[in-house]
């Protein structure tokens, strides 16, 4: 099962950067015997200022065709990284061929945004900056699939 990770605005190079990178990389390695992987980051910038309406645009045209839609969202579910783990399978042993996971922006997902998603998952009631969501993001891919390959990196009880 493919991952996309849509994330409105763009990271610089530097270290929120490299640890998307190591982390998605480390997925893909542990993922792949699973059937999970490989992850991308696809970014999308709203250049004109329209807030989340122009930003839900942008990440419905750059949603891969036939994916399923997962979101970061203050309201979603917050599944332990076992739980998160879960999903992961049950959507691949589902036949999901492609998973596209939305984080928003500094205002959140367009409401009409959050309403096309299947799955919407929080990291908790804390407001997180967005691009350390996606750092976030891509380590919990990790740990899913480390926890799905036996792995001893999830060490939570």
């Amino acid at each position: 099962m493919r991952v996309t990770i849509l994330a409105v605005g763009r990271v610089r190079a530097g270290p929120e950067a490299d640890l998307v990178a190591d982390y998605l990389t480390r997925f893909d390695r542990t993922g792949r015997p699973l059937g999970l992987g490989p992850a991308h980051v696809v970014e999308v910038e709203d250049r004109k200022n329209g807030g989340p309406p122009a930003e839900a645009a942008l990440l419905t045209a750059a949603l891969p065709r036939g994916a399923t839609l997962a979101i970061l969202d203050e309201r979603g579910e917050t599944p332990d990284s076992p739980g998160f783990a879960r999903h992961l399978r049950r959507l691949a042993d589902n036949g999901t061929r492609d998973l596209a996971i939305a984080i928003g922006g500094a205002d959140g997902l367009d409401p009409s945004f959050r309403t096309q998603a299947s799955l919407s998952f929080s990291f908790g009631r804390m407001v997180w900056p967005h691009m350390l969501a996606r750092v976030m993001l891509a380590e919990q891919l990790y740990r899913a699939a480390s926890i799905l390959a036996g792995s001893p990196y999830h060490r939570g009880g």
